[in-house]
């Protein structure tokens, strides 16, 4: 006899309310296994893609793609299948007993649902169902990303019944003629990482006072340092950057002014020092600006930190930063340099108390030895929470920084 369960969305990061349906991978009809990936949601943090937790024939998709839905509201009905579930090692169970997820079922939301379709045969393969009662030809998550950024809609694409690619999408985003005077504007609704990120920066702007300290300097040791250690067996098939050997100065020069690492817990009427770095590294996605971590930083070689960076980076960049690794950050370092920036002043991530924009590195003219000479020259921002940090602390981390870019040997003086 059929049992009917409804998969609720869950809260997949600390504090999360609310997630956009980006795209279904089953259709009604289709059979599932524990586990499986059946959905993919953007939250105010990241894509995330969602799994199942019993196994059957999905019934019903009550949520269309694009849509933003509540945590705990109902987004698919299965038909639980028994004998799938026992061939994949556990029994279905009831949703107050199977909670795979952070926070399932974990909020009741009342949610109105549309009348169950009938399970009828599925759908082209390189079709699947959308709102509006029609087709569009089936396309990867970073393609129907790229859509969405560019404001093209797939639905006008759908001739021939193909596959779309990233080709079409930028080829219909490209203005074919001058657009009318009622063409000239788009809304975009604020939702997802970029109304998070604007709460987030409005609270801290508001919450901590701001202050920001320049130092400009002269970084061509460090240059002609990460030349040699390119060819060092040690950095073989790693990706040594500057911004790694900014890394590696803001840990050093972090134990040296703890004040910078630590957090202002206002509830408790406490200041809590760590002991430890999780450096945060802002970049920018097609999504918005997000802050994954590299854990434990202080306790990375040059070598790892370089490594760990081209990874976070990429992942980021392909919109794969999962929502535990933007939390708990300690201290976070801004690259402007890489836009062709000189410097700026960075809004400090709530929940910390400083960071550093590190600007782009020029040919500029420099005093050396009293002589004119062309030199790489670099200047860095650092915005801190006077709260936290007083001046002469912000300044001699700022300064501790600035001189281990400077001459990469005052590392062993730390």
């Amino acid at each position: 006899m059929p049992e009917f369960k409804q998969f609720l969305l869950a809260d997949t990061a600390e504090g999360l309310t609310e997630a956009e349906i980006l795209g279904w991978r089953v259709q009604p009809g289709d059979t599932v296994t524990v586990n499986q990936i059946v959905v993919e949601v953007e939250t105010a943090k990241a894509a995330v893609e969602l799994p199942i937790p019993w196994a059957g024939k999905v019934t019903e998709l009550l949520v269309e793609p694009g849509q933003t839905v509540e945590v705990g509201a109902p987004i698919l009905t299965i038909d639980l299948d028994p004998a799938g579930a026992a061939r994949n090692g556990s029994a279905p169970a009831v949703e107050e007993e199977m909670k795979p997820l952070v926070g399932y079922g974990s909020k009741t939301v009342q949610a109105t649902r549309r009348a169950r379709k009938q399970p009828a045969e599925k759908a082209p393969v390189a079709e699947e169902p959308v709102a509006k009662g029609g087709y569009v030809p089936l396309a990867k998550p970073p393609v129907r990303k790229l859509a969405k950024d560019l404001g093209v809609d797939l639905t006008a694409l759908s001739a021939g019944g193909r596959v779309i690619t990233r080709e079409d999408v930028e080829r219909a985003a490209s203005p074919a003629a001058p657009k009318t005077s009622g063409e000239r504007e788009r809304r975009v609704p604020i939702k997802g990482v970029r109304k998070a990120t604007a709460q987030a920066m409005v609270s801290s702007a508001f919450t901590a006072p701001h202050v920001t300290e320049f130092l400009t300097i002269d970084v061509t040791p460090m240059m002609e340092l990460r030349e040699k250690l390119k060819k060092h067996p040690a950095f073989a098939g790693v990706k040594l950057t500057p911004l790694a050997f900014a890394a590696k100065a803001v840990c050093l020069a972090a134990k040296r002014t703890p004040d910078v690492n630590a957090t202002w817990d206002e509830a408790a009427g406490e200041i809590v020092y760590k002991d430890y770095v999780h450096l945060g590294i802002a970049a920018a996605t097609p999504r918005g600006l997000v802050v994954p971590k590299i854990r434990d930083a202080d306790a990375m070689s040059l070598a790892e930190l370089a490594g760990a960076l081209e990874q976070l980076t990429s992942t980021a960049r392909e919109g794969k930063t999962t929502p535990a690794d933007m939390l708990n950050g300690t201290i976070t370092i801004t690259n402007v340099g890489v836009f062709g920036v000189d410097t700026g002043t960075p809004i400090i991530n709530p929940g910390e108390a400083a960071i550093l924009a590190f600007g782009a590195i020029k040919d500029m003219p420099w005093v050396v030895d009293g002589e004119l000479a062309v030199r790489k020259v670099l200047q860095l921002a650092l915005s801190f929470d006077h709260r936290l940090v007083d001046g002469q602390q912000g300044s001699q981390f700022l300064a501790d920084v600035g001189a281990l870019l400077a001459d990469p040997a005052m590392a062993i003086t730390f």
